[in-house]
């Protein structure tokens, strides 16, 4: 967005002014310029210290409404899970043959799935997938002897979220052309999954600041007072 179509979207609403979660959806979509559908996303400010192991919130959410992105998924399997991954809309399926164009460079994927015993093969991709974030993970689902239920599920609206070193999480919840109310529907989910994850040693405020924004828009302040009242 360029420095005008920043300041013109600042002057669509007031950015010092805490919005129920409806008002702050709508102000963001209201925000998106950009030529194509933007996303709109949240980020949460936890009261978390993801320095410790115990603190670390990671995992995954289903948004009701969907992404409506297409996600491309590669998976690590062979004989019938590769099959059922194939079945399921899986992008690239393989083992050693993919493993070498992984390796190559290729990464025109968004999210990686991986049977248990993959895993020894795609460890060596650590340096590959790490540093981007799409090394498999148990915890995430991404490692599962049932990689076709996991691509059906992350195809159809599923998404993984983690906390950041500065305890921030950001999760898409959908398109600025999805209706506020299927929005919505995509911010409580959220919201209900960070709040069945928190760790037990997780001491005072939880959930200490939420923003909503457009893509290439400005960040919309949500009231967290308001957060469990559905009908806001």
């Amino acid at each position: 967005m360029s420095g005008k179509k920043f300041a013109d979207a600042l002057k669509t609403f007031d950015r010092d002014h805490m919005y129920a979660p409806k008002e702050a959806v709508t102000h963001a979509k209201n925000t998106a310029t950009a030529k194509f559908d933007e996303s709109v996303d949240l980020v949460i400010r936890l009261g978390v210290d993801p320095r410790k192991a115990d603190q670390m919130v990671r995992g995954t959410v289903a948004l009701p409404a969907g992404t409506g992105k297409d996600v491309r998924i590669a998976v690590f399997a062979t004989g019938e899970n590769a099959d059922a991954a194939r079945e399921a809309g899986a992008d690239f399926v393989g083992a050693d043959d993919l493993f070498e164009q992984v390796d190559g460079g290729m990464m025109d994927f968004d999210l990686v799935i991986a049977a248990p015993d993959m895993m020894p093969l795609v460890g060596r991709l650590g340096r590959s997938l790490g540093p981007r974030g799409l090394m498999p993970n148990p915890k995430t689902g991404t490692v599962t002897p049932d990689v076709g239920k996991a691509v059906e599920e992350f195809k159809g609206g599923k998404v993984e979220y983690r906390t950041d070193r500065y305890a921030n999480v950001q999760v898409p919840i959908g398109k600025v052309s999805f209706d506020v109310e299927k929005l919505a529907q995509n911010f409580y989910a959220v919201i209900e999954e960070l709040n069945r994850a928190k760790p037990a040693s997780a001491k005072g405020r939880y959930i200490r600041k939420v923003t909503a924004s457009a893509t290439m828009g400005p960040g919309v302040r949500v009231d967290i007072s308001k957060l469990k009242k559905l009908e806001d």
